[in-house]
């Protein structure tokens, strides 16, 4: 999608970015999702669970859309924009949203949740999971795996060669195991991402933070304008997500 520079920023930049809703990307950026459908597979163990808890539920987006919740259900979020609309989103379902911190505890008893879920979380506190599971219980989620989207991270702060190796699944497995769980699936793919113009990356950077930790468009306004040259003459950026699905049981 060609257009003018100035008009494309300025209408990403403006662009509400609060909750977990994309939409406003259709047509102007593409991602595919992986094969193993977190959306479907949530639902089914949310269907049976007695007690959940979903961490760092963002704007509720993806929890509303399970068809059936168990008798007790909450979700946590530290962002305060995304509280407000998780709450607003999840409230009429009968689902509890607490505000967090970004560091430990979890504000919940130990044993309290017979399932935790996650879709993406930026920190994964194992010994807060472990502690709120009950014995038997089970941690199912999809996190962001190593180097995702890092052809966009890099294009803006150069090479990463340490952050590469962050989010591996496999230390994360290792972590979850010192915790005391037994990770009993864990799936990882790599998969393309394109953006079609520059207005889809001024607002995926601004949507997702941790990419680019201190975007702005001023900061960044000469690289940008020489990526929305290169869309314009070459096609579409693309990019490359990391997911890796996690199921991890509390020993019972």
């Amino acid at each position: 999608m060609a257009g003018d520079f100035d008009a494309l920023v300025a209408e990403a930049d403006a662009a509400p970015v609060d909750g977990w809703d994309f939409s406003w990307l259709q047509g102007r950026a593409t991602e595919a999702r992986p094969s193993w459908g977190y959306q479907g597979l949530m639902s089914e163990r949310l269907a049976g669970a007695t007690a959940a808890l979903d961490i760092q539920t963002g704007g509720g987006e993806v929890l509303a859309r399970a068809a059936k919740l168990p008798p007790t259900m909450a979700a946590t979020e530290s962002w305060p924009p995304n509280v407000i609309a998780a709450t607003k989103l999840l409230r009429p379902r009968g689902v509890v949203v607490v505000a967090t911190g970004e560091v430990p505890p979890l504000p919940f008893a130990d044993a309290a949740f017979d399932l935790v879920i996650s879709r993406h979380p930026t920190t994964v506190w194992w010994a807060e999971i472990a502690r709120v599971l009950e014995p038997g219980g089970t941690y199912f989620a999809q996190h962001v795996g190593p180097a995702s989207v890092f052809e966009l991270v890099e294009y803006f702060l150069g090479p990463q060669q340490q952050a590469r190796t962050e989010r591996d699944p496999a230390n994360e497995s290792a972590a979850a195991r010192a915790a005391g769980l037994d990770v009993v699936d864990l799936r990882s793919e790599r998969l393309p991402m394109k953006f079609f113009d520059i207005g889809a990356v001024v607002y995926f950077l601004r949507k997702v933070i941790w990419t680019v930790p201190d975007f702005s468009v001023e900061a960044y306004r000469d690289r940008l304008s020489a990526l929305h040259r290169q869309i314009e003459i070459d096609g579409p950026f693309v990019a490359h997500s990391s997911r890796h699905l996690i199921e991890a049981r509390k020993p019972g």
